[in-house]
């Protein structure tokens, strides 16, 4: 059984927020793969399903913790304890300021470079997930992060968040089958964005 988790923080003022990026790909993938209906479990939202690979259906579950983004660890880990999961089997989506807006990486333990979230959940499971990483961009200047990731996307941006929440569903039988670099690959062909600096945002008026 696979786990797909995503970061965000609960609650409508939260929903467009960059730091929701990961609430609205796991979204799109239960809408693409007909998961069952959303359901309250593990001091989350839950949907239960299953995505097609060329070897047979994965069966999988997709979190979205309720706990606040920085207590995401206390829901993933209850999850991944409930099914008796290795962490080689969870996925966790997030978004990512040290990339430039549109860009998407894969990668499989490490730090948590800041992002608190990740280290919620390290603390819980341990460093070994898999980290699916959304590039959001960053503001230039680190007293500007908590107000970044905070912020909703601007009217210019939904292009290409769209696209790549869109291209995270798409391509998911890579995820499911466990083949993250093909997946990357697949996401950023189905969703292409400029290797921009990080700092460089896309810029757009509400």
């Amino acid at each position: 059984m696979l786990l797909i988790a995503g970061l965000g923080n609960p609650g409508q003022a939260y929903a467009r927020n960059r730091h929701n990026i990961g609430f609205l790909a796991v979204d799109e993938i239960a809408r693409r793969w007909g998961f069952g209906p959303e359901r309250s479990r593990f001091k989350g939202l839950a949907y239960e399903g299953g995505i097609d690979t060329p070897e047979g259906p994965v069966r999988a579950l997709i979190l979205k913790p309720q706990t606040f983004y920085n207590e995401s660890g206390r829901a993933v880990g209850e999850a991944l304890k409930f099914f008796k999961i290795e962490p080689s089997s969870l996925v966790v989506f997030y978004d990512e300021i040290d990339l430039a807006p549109g860009r998407f990486r894969m990668k499989t333990g490490g730090g948590a470079a800041g992002n608190n979230g990740v280290r919620s959940i390290t603390a819980q499971v341990g460093p070994d997930f898999r980290r699916a990483r959304l590039g959001t961009g960053h503001p230039g200047d680190k007293d500007l992060v908590q107000g970044h990731v905070l912020s909703d996307f601007h009217k210019a941006e939904q292009p290409w968040v769209e696209a790549l929440v869109r291209a995270c569903a798409d391509a998911a039988p890579l995820l499911a089958a466990g083949e993250d670099e093909r997946y990357q690959a697949e996401v950023m062909r189905l969703a292409p964005a400029e290797k921009a600096d990080p700092k460089q945002l896309a810029r757009g008026k509400d």
